[in-house]
Parts: C-alpha cells; sequence; structure tokens
C-alpha cells in the first residue's frame, strides 16, 4: 500500500524556508555591513547636513540595509531602484500629507501610489514603501519639515548608506553595484565572460524573465550567469569517474619562497609554463606564481629586489587528488583559475592547469 501524506502536512512544508542553505561568513558578512553602513550613513548626515533638519535615520533604511548588504545582487538593491526608490516614495507621501485628510486614506494610498511609480520608472525598492508610510503616518511632522524630508533624511541618507554597500562589497570582495550585461569582461575586452556565453542576447533574456514575472527577482546578468553555471554542471555530469589524479601534471618545476624573480623568469621561459608553485624546502605547498604576475613586477618594477614569496598569489584554491573533474570544471569556468595545485597533506602532489582538462575532455577520457 502506498503511503501518502496528509494534505496539511505538503502544506506546512511549503511555509519553510525557500532559499539555500547561507554560509556563516556571508551572514557575518552582512551584518556587519549594515551596522557599519547604518553608522557611517547617520555620521555623515549628522556632519554634513545642517543640525536643525532633526532626524537623520528613519525605520525603512532598517529594510534597505538588508538589501543593500545581504542581496547586493538583487535588482531592488541597486543604486538607481535604491535612491529614485525612496526618493520617488517619499514625495508621495509628503504630497499626499497635505491633499488627503483621513489617516487610513492617506497612507493606504501613499504605499499603493508608491508602489505604481517605483514599477513606472523602473526603480522598485520595497523599504520605498515604508518611507511612503512614515510620511503618511505623520501628518503634522511632515506638513511642518515640508519637501525637505524627501532631502533629508531619505535622499541624503539613502545615497550615504549605498556608498557605504559599495565601499563595504569592495573591502569584502563583492560585486556592487552589479555589472551591467554590456559591462567589459574580465580580460577588458567586448567578449562575455565564459560563463556567460550562452548564445542569447539580451533582450531575449529580458523576454525571459518577462515572461516567467521574474524581472523583479533577477536582472539580466544573473540569469546569464545562472544558465551559464548549469551548462557548465550539465557537461560535468557527462566526464564520468574522473578525478584529479587521471588528469594532473606530477612532474613538478617548483621554486621556493626566496627565489630571485630573474630565476622565476628563466624557468618561465625554459619550461614554457604559465605557472609555477611554491613550496618551502620540505615541500609544503604556500602559493603560485602566474606569468602575468611577473609580467607585472616587470612593467611596474619595486625599488627594492623582488622574490618569489611578494609576488605569488595564496588565494587559489587546492584540491585533493580524489577532486572528480566535474567538481575542477566549474572552479575553472566561473573562478577564472588558470591552475588548480592538487596538495596531501599540505605537499603539492600536482598541479591541474586548464590544459590538463581540455585535454582530458577533447580524448573523452570520461567516456
Amino acid at each position: 500500500m502506498r503511503f501518502r501524506l496528509p494534505p496539511l502536512l505538503p502544506f506546512l512544508l511549503m511555509l519553510g524556508p525557500a532559499i539555500p542553505r547561507a554560509d556563516r561568513k556571508e551572514a557575518i558578512r552582512a551584518g556587519i555591513g549594515a551596522f557599519w553602513g547604518l553608522g557611517l550613513a547617520g555620521f555623515l548626515s549628522a556632519v554634513l547636513l545642517p543640525a536643525d533638519w532633526g532626524l537623520y535615520l528613519i525605520a525603512p533604511f532598517g529594510a534597505s540595509s538588508v538589501l543593500l548588504f545581504a542581496v547586493p545582487n538583487s535588482p531592488l538593491a541597486q543604486p538607481w531602484s535604491a535612491i529614485m526608490g525612496n526618493v520617488i516614495s517619499a514625495v508621495i507621501g509628503v504630497t499626499l500629507c497635505y491633499l488627503v485628510d483621513n489617516d487610513t486614506a492617506r497612507i493606504s494610498l501613499a504605499v499603493g501610489m508608491a508602489i505604481g511609480a517605483m514599477i513606472m520608472i523602473r526603480a522598485v525598492h520595497p523599504p520605498g514603501g515604508a518611507v511612503a508610510m512614515v510620511a503618511a503616518m505623520q501628518p503634522d511632522l511632515i506638513t511642518e519639515t515640508g519637501f525637505r524630508f524627501v532631502l533629508a533624511p531619505v535622499a541624503a541618507g539613502t545615497i550615504f548608506l549605498v556608498l557605504a554597500a559599495i565601499l563595504h562589497a569592495h573591502l569584502t570582495g563583492r560585486k556592487y553595484p552589479y555589472r551591467q550585461f554590456d559591462d567589459p569582461g574580465p580580460y577588458r575586452t567586448a567578449d562575455r565572460p565564459p560563463i556567460e556565453r550562452t548564445g542569447l542576447t539580451e533582450q531575449e533574456l529580458s523576454q525571459i524573465l518577462q515572461k516567467y514575472r521574474q524581472t523583479f527577482n533577477l536582472g539580466v546578468e544573473d540569469l546569464s550567469r545562472l544558465i551559464g553555471a548549469a551548462e557548465v554542471q550539465i557537461a560535468a555530469h557527462h566526464t564520468g569517474p574522473v578525478t584529479a589524479r587521471d588528469i594532473m601534471s606530477r612532474d613538478l618545476v617548483t621554486v621556493l619562497p626566496d627565489s630571485s624573480l630573474p630565476f622565476v623568469a628563466e624557468l618561465f621561459a625554459r619550461h614554457h609554463f604559465t605557472t609555477l608553485p611554491v613550496v618551502r624546502e620540505d615541500g609544503r605547498f604556500v602559493g603560485i606564481i602566474f606569468q602575468i604576475h611577473l609580467v607585472r613586477q616587470f612593467l611596474k618594477p619595486a625599488p627594492h629586489p623582488q622574490k618569489a614569496i611578494n609576488i605569488m598569489s595564496v588565494s587559489e584554491p587546492c584540491v585533493s587528488e580524489t577532486t572528480p573533474l566535474s567538481a575542477l570544471l566549474p572552479l575553472m569556468a566561473e573562478g577564472g583559475y588558470e591552475a588548480i595545485p592538487v596538495t596531501d597533506n599540505h605537499k603539492i602532489i600536482g598541479i591541474v592547469t586548464r590544459t590538463d582538462i581540455i585535454g582530458a575532455l577533447a580524448s573523452g577520457i570520461g567516456q
């Protein structure tokens, strides 16, 4: 006999979380950002605005902080949406304070009109509804301050929050404002990043978002990146049980942290490598040098002699020899890594380059 869930249980399950489990570091990053972002906005407002202008921070800024610092990729969190959404909502809320006497009618009308106006100017920012409501709930205060409320705290505070979000994203390795579909790629050329070359135009991606009514949830750039990532993942499913052990280069040429740059350049020229691992004398892996690191050093030489440890990268991911090819593909495609070290107990035992992966795919090693 087939077991069937009672009707109530599926409904209760639908009330649970609808987003994937978040990284703890991301939660801390967002919380710290909101903390100092609001603090900076309040400080700048107090310093730069006249003292008699009154309150500098309002409740809707808390909601804006959630978007700006927790989901900075969202179309609802971009500078145009945040600033213009809050400003147009404030204008509507203040205007209705002069025109409508009934509290309920004024408040509900302010929120409804703010939503419609934000949609029309392509600046949907949910806290804007709260901005309109805050203004409509305090007609006596608003009629006293007039449209100055639009300038401060609303416009000034939102601009300061956006500036704080830009700075915070830069300091924590995030991208905000989120780059647009036609922005230059990572190589400063007109080509799209490899992960986003889906064959779909910006107009076609926009039509997909409109068809499924997702224009407020995803941007064209997001959709392009997600489609590209999905295609990479699908390709990884066809690679079979291939691991880093099967394709990695084992006969490695390495340098010590104190190796001179002329010596490093000589090794690059002799072996035609694009990467060189940096290891200690005991074989412990400490970093990796790419050719571009060496080129940059010679273009902008330091006043004192440099060594390998001064130009190497320590942020590249490391994998084990049992890491499947299906996990290496997204790292190469999305992360933009030229090579991935293979380590065992912190010692390098091999390296997987893009050439190794291309060779494996071309030979059909996983089929």
